[in-house]
């Protein structure tokens, strides 16, 4: 077995299962399951669960003596349910075994990343020496995204008798993945009908309360050897019993083969009906795991991006679980990027800013799941542009946490589990998100030279957030500038000024740039456009030569304020008191969640010099220090390399860490400096989900931001590739930890260009029947050469 391609687990932990499910969730961008046993039910230890994208559902709960409603991503029927039991000819009955039975000898649970299979090998033995091997090998199917597969089988080891084997549909679920959410409704199936079909296929139907959504989910369970089946049903449950001979000489296998629909699927149907039909006619589970592997396959050729030794089979893994939650099927739908995939319940399955570690990637492989992803947001333009006018504002105000419809989904409450409090949330106040998504229409146009996008649904999207920040920002005479009030940025820990009697701070740098930054590119693709469509936009969103004269005039004089010599996170953030940084982390160890320690201290973080995690060095991910320079001296503001380089060692001795993202965009900014440091971020980037540096977070689902923001970082950041108009930038970052890495990639809709970047050397390939003309390469902004179509051509790199 290829070490560097499987991901294992070589014993059982209980403390450890949530991760070892969330870390061997098995999906095909439709659907996912996470890896739990098929032997339990969820409980204090282990959580099954099956999310479908896109599939909401609101509940109101009584918290705190008030009434809030949350959208979740819905837990959908446990397909995967299949408890068993010895009974030997010369001895009683045994036990209903699990992972935690106490006769459990051997246990290893093993992920195989290039065929997207998962493999759990349990030994048990009883006290009279009789073991009982068990297998189970599981898919989701990756060509056919309705269908899931799991094969178990059974090896006696010195005895002799049947396995009794109950395969289970359960429809009895719940969301409860989340210990903070406790307190909040979780039943949001409702409408239940279960039965067994003639032809042996178990059926369940249901819906959602709230949204309606019908789910119809069918499992054909056959065994070997084939034996009479006993069945029994209740409303939400499906059991049938197989009774199977089994001794050291022969084995037993039972197979189950699922199929789910949901009313949300094209073309639309009976779910149910589509789901007993597509159950009944699946092809062997042999067929299956075949067909399943060769769509890996290609997936992996199309997606490769290779790094030697233990960061690549991280890299892999990370892969691996961005193509389980955004795959080629996700284009045929209306979905966003969950923040944390559909591997778990936090964050309610919502979609927040992670698509700008997301996209990039996605665009240079995937261009048309990086279109879909943009399309999801497009479609929610007129929610965007309601939310802002019910706020006064013009354009479109796009949510902090946004669902299935596009409206604001970020709770109003959030429980501090150090405290035990209901706080109010404030963090929808995060209209940096609308930056976001501009800078993907961008970059996307630039990469892909898509016109029918960027001068259609794009030019929508980027005037309309420009519109936005036209209205939003407010002139100050007294600085002559233009301001951005009220807002929270991506620290997420100062949602307010200390004693102030309402929420918001005033001009973060972050948002305060971006949104210049947005206004501009905005300008520039109203002048690039064709006459026809400029004329229709202007009248369709209406900036007239008034408006975009003051967006000019906001791109070059937003306020961007400063404190001792380094840019300051918002107005007033150098005023605030410096925190005892060293005896907060004698003291409590782990201070990452730094706000909710303060909170239970009956202090807050408001108060302190104090950072969740990148704020203003976000804009050095963003952007290359050239582009800094520019953009701030568009502005009016000097940003030279010292003081950029002072304001990144501020932050960083400020900064608790408290999200994924933030080693990654500080390694990252690190790493465009040629940091000591730099690695460090970056290797913590990489193990924040496989080590679950958050404290238990990763088993309540993996943070898929981080995981493909470390993807990025292979190919725009330490090899230092920008793809546009006018040809490949390469400016590579000497790494002595990645000394190699290559990759495959789309560039202008042509497939196949590659990357090769080794010791002193840089090789691109453009492949035959590719680019109608040759593919012009800069390295270091210096013109090297251009590459024709089925040519492979190297370069020698200096300063390595």
């Amino acid at each position: 077995m290829n070490t560097s391609w499987t991901w294992a687990f070589n014993d059982y932990d209980p403390k450890k299962e949530r991760l070892v499910e969330a870390l061997c969730a098995l999906g095909n961008g439709r659907f996912a399951t996470r890896g739990a046993a098929p032997e339990v039910s969820a409980d204090a230890i282990h959580y099954p669960g099956t999310y479908a994208a896109g599939c909401y559902n609101r509940l109101s709960s009584e918290v705190a003596g008030k009434s809030v409603a949350n959208e979740d991503l819905v837990n959908l029927p446990d397909w995967l349910r299949l408890r068993y039991r010895c009974v030997p000819e010369d001895g009683p009955t045994g036990a209903w075994l699990t992972p935690d039975d106490p006769s459990l000898r051997h246990h290893k649970t093993s992920l195989d990343l290039r065929g997207g299979v998962l493999t759990r090998r349990m030994l048990f033995q009883d006290g009279h020496g009789r073991r009982l091997g068990v297998t189970h090998t599981r898919l989701v199917h990756m060509g056919d995204p309705y269908l899931a597969a799991q094969r178990t089988t059974f090896r006696a080891y010195g005895w002799s008798g049947t396995i009794e084997a109950e395969a289970i549909l359960d429809g009895n679920v719940t969301n409860a993945g989340v210990e903070r959410y406790r307190d909040l409704d979780g039943h949001h199936l409702t409408g239940h009908r279960a039965g067994v079909g003639a032809d042996g296929v178990a059926w369940l139907s249901c819906r959602t309360s709230a949204s309606r959504i019908g789910i119809g989910v069918a499992v054909r369970t056959v065994s070997r050897p084939i034996v009479a089946v006993a069945t029994s049903c209740t409303q939400t449950t499906t059991t049938q019993t197989f009774r199977l001979p089994i001794s050291r000489n022969r084995s037993a296998t039972v197979i189950k083969c699922a199929a789910l629909y949901t009313s949300m699927d094209r073309p639309q149907g009976d779910p149910l009906s589509r789901a007993v039909e597509a159950a009944s006619h699946a092809a062997a589970f042999e067929v299956l795991l075949a067909s399943h592997r060769a769509a890996w396959k290609r997936l992996w050729s199309q997606g490769e991006v290779n790094v030697p030794g233990e960061a690549g089979r991280i890299l892999r893994l990370h892969l691996f679980h961005v193509l389980q939650t955004l795959s080629p099927h996700t284009a045929e739908m209306d979905v966003g990027v969950p923040a944390r995939g559909l591997h778990g319940e936090a964050y309610r399955g919502h979609v927040f800013w992670d698509e700008l570690f997301v996209l990039p990637y996605l665009t240079l492989h995937f261009p048309e799941v990086a279109r879909a992803l943009l399309m999801y947001r497009h479609r929610r333009l007129p929610a965007a542009r309601t939310a802002a006018q019910r706020c006064g504002h013009r354009g479109a105000m796009f949510p902090w946490q946004s669902g299935s419809s596009g409206v604001e989904e970020t709770q109003t409450l959030h429980l501090n589990p150090r405290s035990g409090r209901w706080l109010r949330d404030h963090s929808h106040l995060q209209r940096h998100v609308g930056s976001a998504i501009a800078w993907n229409v961008w970059r996307y146009g630039q990469t892909t030279g898509d016109t029918g996008f960027i001068e259609g649904p794009g030019a929508e999207l980027l005037l309309d957030i420009a519109r936005y920040w036209g209205s939003v920002t407010i002139f100050d005479a007294d600085r002559e500038r233009y301001r951005i009030r009220g807002v929270v940025g991506p620290d997420e820990y100062h949602d307010a000024y200390p004693e102030a009697p309402g929420p918001g701070i005033d001009d973060n740098a972050y948002t305060n740039v971006t949104a210049a930054w947005t206004l501009a590119r905005a300008r520039e693709l109203l002048d690039r456009l064709p006459e026809a469509r400029r004329r229709e936009l202007v009248e369709q969103l209406g900036p007239d030569e008034a408006t975009l004269d003051r967006w000019e005039d906001i791109s070059r004089r937003m306020y961007v304020p400063f404190h001792a010599g380094v840019i300051s996170q918002f107005e007033g953030y150098g005023s605030l008191a410096e925190l005892d940084w060293h005896a907060y982390r004698a003291r409590y160890g782990d201070i990452r969640r730094l706000d909710r320690i303060l909170e239970a201290e009956g202090d807050t973080v408001n108060r302190y010099q104090a950072s969740k995690q990148a704020d203003t060095l976000m804009l050095g991910y963003l952007f290359r220090p050239a582009e800094l320079r520019a953009l701030f001296g568009r502005l009016g503001y000097g940003l030279d390399d010292d003081v950029w380089r002072a304001t990144a060692t501020y932050y960083l001795n400020r900064t608790s860490h408290g999200s994924t993202l933030s080693s990654l965009v500080h390694g990252w900014v690190l790493a465009c400096q040629q940091g000591a440091d730099a690695w460090r971020y970056c290797e913590e980037a990489l193990l924040s989900d496989v080590a679950d540096i958050q404290g238990g977070t990763t088993g309540e689902g993996v943070h898929l931001g981080a995981m493909a923001g470390t993807l990025d970082l292979i190919e725009r950041g330490i090899a230092g590739l920008e793809a546009g108009p006018g040809g490949l930038l390469i400016d590579p970052v000497p790494f002595r930890e990645v000394p190699r890495s290559s990759f495959t990639f789309c560039y202008l809709g042509n497939r196949g260009v590659r990357v090769q970047l080794l010791p002193g050397r840089l090789g691109i390939s453009v492949p035959a029947s590719s680019l109608a003309s040759p593919l012009p390469v800069c390295l270091a902004g210096a013109r090297l050469a251009a590459v024709a179509a089925g040519e492979e051509r190297w370069f020698r790199l200096t300063g390595d």
